[in-house]
């Protein structure tokens, strides 16, 4: 075997390893680009309606005191955010002030 094989198959494996390693990065970040180009759900939209969700959750009838779509296990908008998606709502996105019934404590 000479050296040439081998310093050429060790860095296809380097390079095999960088690869399989950046492609869930690049994944996830193609799928926050979609998320922030998501249309806002409407609170009058059949799904939004099925499970009582409203923007604005001091006035949702149920909901605890505190409880938002900001702190709840089920919304993946980021930290400080004012609207983000939804795991209930796919392709759309929801106030970090609304409410659901479908409300779930995080973890």
């Amino acid at each position: 075997m000479s050296c040439t094989n081998s310093l050429s198959r060790r860095l296809f494996l380097q390079r095999l390893g960088l690869g399989v390693c950046v492609v869930p990065l690049a994944a996830g970040a193609v799928r926050v680009a979609q998320a922030s180009d998501a249309a806002l759900l409407s609170a009058n939209a059949p799904e939004a309606k099925a499970v009582q969700y409203t923007e604005d959750a001091k006035s949702a009838k149920g909901a605890a005191a505190g409880n938002t779509c900001a702190n709840c296990a089920l919304y993946q908008g980021a930290n400080g955010s004012t609207q983000g998606p939804c795991q209930i709502f796919p392709g759309k996105q929801v106030k970090a002030a609304g409410w659901c019934s479908l409300w779930a404590a995080q973890m």
